[in-house]
């Protein structure tokens, strides 16, 4: 029985070192786990571990079956044989325990990086969307719960705020992705010290992000959205650059049952009118946002009918005068429209409105038409009068822009120079490398083009030389204040150098006194708009009294 005895032994040694040998594969397959690398530690997995449980096993089994087999035959040999088949069954059972246990447990751990994967934004190392919802989910749930139980203490109804980055988007554009990342995850960093332990912090995608409170004082919300505001007060450093960014934040308290959509609305509906009206908070009201709502669909069904019909949204026309002789230059085309019961309706309570849908696609088609067939008319009598309109973003980012003015050209017959598009530093900011490839297809037509507001936006120099532009118009906040303050005043005579290094003419608009006319003719400012020159009016009253009237005295 010695040969016996010494093949067990064999065998038991062979069992053990091939478990001491998958110890190292183990230990690593749960490091690349910790470090999230699942496609090694599944390879790992499937290369290593697994085809090494399964000779052990199969050894195990195969052993097992063997000393079964000797002991059927040799049922008489004895006990010492009987005990000795014990003793190697229970050092397979053992064994396949040990095996079957760290194999769970890998699996399980597996199983928890692959879910904690899924559930963190692998940029900021933040929950994501998906855990944030399922986070605030469960929250509702609790909350409902405990409000079914009378009487029983229980935490506050759950709070979000939703917080966005105002300006993210020129940061990217400007300084680059790279730099972009690196600072969403200083953003994240930032809000997780800028709120308490207990609040739940989470990037909801892009330059989004959301914090979930559990208080019962609603009001607290309101507190901690300060806190976040103030954290911003303080720019970021990365390497060498410093970031200045602000945030707008929007918050809700969730109603009786309310679900994890609704009160995400809510909160982004509530951010939205923050950043709009640069409030830097807002809290979601229901009454205030369902009155707004109901007024917007009712005014957006009103200007479907109205582009429908075809005669209620009209032009009116702002002359350009050239400030060195008085001449006429050109006009710019301002829409107006007449609802046939409230009468007429500012272009600052419709345009957003239209800016928001697609009907604004309808809406540019309708007015570069009016303005074309006017401007043929005029060539017509034996003016050439340049027309200058006014492009959305959605419409300067639409690839059928171009195609759409030189159909609208060839239509009216109208020589590509009578008309001047003009856009705004927002709208090409929003995406410079579309609205620049747009704006040479444009001037590819002979078309001008133009930067309206210029100053109140983002653009940097780089961008003001990459444009392909004709004209750069000031904007009014700096013309109106010139007389009285020397920065401004300053501000305009560089813009206006500049304007005129790069080629380009340069229009002051909001001229309201005969003393800011003289200022920017000794400037060298090129064209001026405003009402000390003529208010907008209709192409009749233009052709009939404006045609004729010199610029009005200095």
């Amino acid at each position: 029985m010695a040969a016996v005895d010494s093949d067990d032994q064999q065998l038991t040694s062979a069992l053990v070192n091939a478990h001491r040998s998958l110890k190292p594969s183990i230990a690593a397959y749960l490091t690349m786990i910790d470090d999230g690398d699942v496609d090694r530690a599944e390879s790992t997995l499937e290369e290593t571990i697994e085809p090494t449980i399964t000779a052990i096993m199969g050894t195990v089994v195969a052993e097992q079956q063997h000393h079964l087999a000797e002991h059927t035959a040799n049922l008489t040999a004895g006990q010492r044989e009987s005990g000795q088949l014990l003793w190697h069954n229970s050092l397979a059972f053992m064994v396949s325990l040990i095996v079957l246990a760290l194999f769970g447990f890998s699996a399980r751990a597996h199983r928890r990086q692959v879910e904690r994967s899924a559930a963190t934004d692998p940029l900021t190392g933040l929950p994501n969307r998906t855990a944030f919802t399922a986070r605030t989910g469960r929250a509702l749930a609790e909350d409902a719960s405990h409000r079914r139980r009378a009487g029983q203490l229980r935490r506050g109804r759950p709070t979000v705020l939703v917080i966005n980055l105002d300006g993210f988007r020129d940061v990217n554009e400007q300084l680059g992705q790279r730099i972009g990342d690196q600072l969403l995850t200083h953003v994240g960093q930032r809000l997780r010290t800028s709120v308490r332990e207990q609040d739940y912090v989470a990037r909801l995608g892009g330059d989004e992000f959301a914090v979930l409170l559990r208080d019962a004082e609603p009001v607290i919300g309101e507190m901690i959205a300060a806190r976040v505001n103030e954290s911003f007060d303080e720019p970021f450093a990365i390497g060498d650059l410093t970031v200045d960014l602000e945030v707008s934040i929007g918050a809700t308290t969730a109603g009786p049952g309310e679900d994890v959509a609704t009160v995400l609305r809510h909160a982004d509906t509530a951010m939205k009118h923050a950043k709009q009206q640069r409030l830097g908070f807002r809290r979601f009201t229901a009454e205030h946002t369902g009155d707004d709502t109901s007024a917007r669909l009712t005014l957006l069904g009103d200007l479907r009918r109205a582009l429908d019909s075809g005669d209620e949204i009209t032009l009116h026309y702002q002359p350009k005068i050239d400030i060195g002789t008085g001449v006429l230059a050109g006009v710019e085309a301002l829409a107006r429209w007449h609802h046939p019961t409230k009468g007429p309706i500012s272009p600052g309570a419709f345009i957003p409105v239209l800016e928001a849908t697609t009907l604004i696609h309808r809406f540019t088609q309708q007015v570069l038409t009016q303005a074309l067939t006017q401007a043929r008319a005029w060539l017509a009598a034996g003016h050439r009068i340049p027309v200058a309109v006014n492009i959305s973003t959605r419409s300067l980012l639409d690839p059928e822009f171009p195609g759409l003015v030189d159909v609208l050209l060839r239509q009216t017959g109208v020589p590509g120079n009578q008309l001047c598009i003009e856009v705004t530093e927002h709208s090409i900011m929003n995406d410079p490398d579309t609205a620049i490839q747009t704006l040479k297809r444009v001037r590819e037509l002979g078309v001008k083009t133009s930067i309206d507001d210029y100053g109140t936006g983002y653009s940097s120099m780089t961008y003001l030389r990459l444009l392909p532009l004709d004209e750069l118009k000031i904007d009014r906040s700096f013309i109106k204040d010139m007389n009285d303050d020397h920065s401004s005043r300053a501000l305009v005579a560089s813009t206006t150098d500049l304007g005129h290094t790069l080629g380009l003419t340069v229009v002051a608009e909001g001229i309201e006194d005969a003393h800011t006319l003289t200022a920017l003719r000794d400037i060298g400012c090129d064209l001026a708009q405003g009402y000390h020159l003529a208010r907008p009016m209709t192409a009749d009253t233009l052709t009939d009294n404006f045609l004729r009237t010199a610029l009005p005295a200095a």
